[in-house]
């Protein structure tokens, strides 16, 4: 369903928020049936949110959500967690959230394996870019920034601010 639901949503510019995060529990159930010892998630969306009147591009979180486990959860000794919420900033504006307490990035970084290391990752830049791209032609409805956790470095916390269609 999940591959399927990617590939039929891969020429779209925007879908509905509604489908991006059914895309996004999919996705993590499917994560975290692998990485169980790992991590526990959590995914709060805010009722008084009418969904419906939010569209997003297609796969937009998924990589974000895929760093935080491989990059953050899976290298920690004990399970950590994984959320992801979905807030009202105001009328226009939805925050949503992506947040663990992952080891630190840099840490992460040391313990790449020398295969992942030879592939260099496109993933985030890819993001940018398509935000970029997307703002442009739709002015400026996407905003995205990453941040630690913790003063120590442990834990990222991304946060994306989308206004309304």
């Amino acid at each position: 369903v999940l591959m399927r639901s990617v590939l039929e949503n891969s020429d779209e510019d925007f879908i509905l928020l509604t489908k991006e995060i059914e895309l996004l529990e999919l996705y993590v159930k499917l994560e975290h049936n692998r990485f169980k010892e790992k991590f526990d998630y959590q995914i709060n969306i805010d009722e008084t949110i009418d969904l419906a009147q939010f569209s997003i591009p297609p796969m937009l979180l998924q990589p974000y959500i895929e760093n935080a486990i491989w990059h953050g959860l899976r290298y920690r000794k004990e399970k950590g967690i994984l959320e992801i919420s979905v807030h009202k900033k105001d009328s226009e504006t939805i925050s949503i959230s992506i947040i663990d307490d992952g080891i630190e990035r840099k840490k992460s970084q040391k313990l790449k394996t020398k295969n992942q290391l030879k592939q260099k990752s496109k993933g985030m830049s890819t993001i940018k870019n398509r935000i970029t791209i997307l703002n442009n032609m739709y002015k400026e409805r996407i905003s995205v920034t990453v941040s630690d956790v913790l003063e120590t470095g442990e834990g990222t916390k991304v946060k994306l601010l989308l206004k309304r269609k």
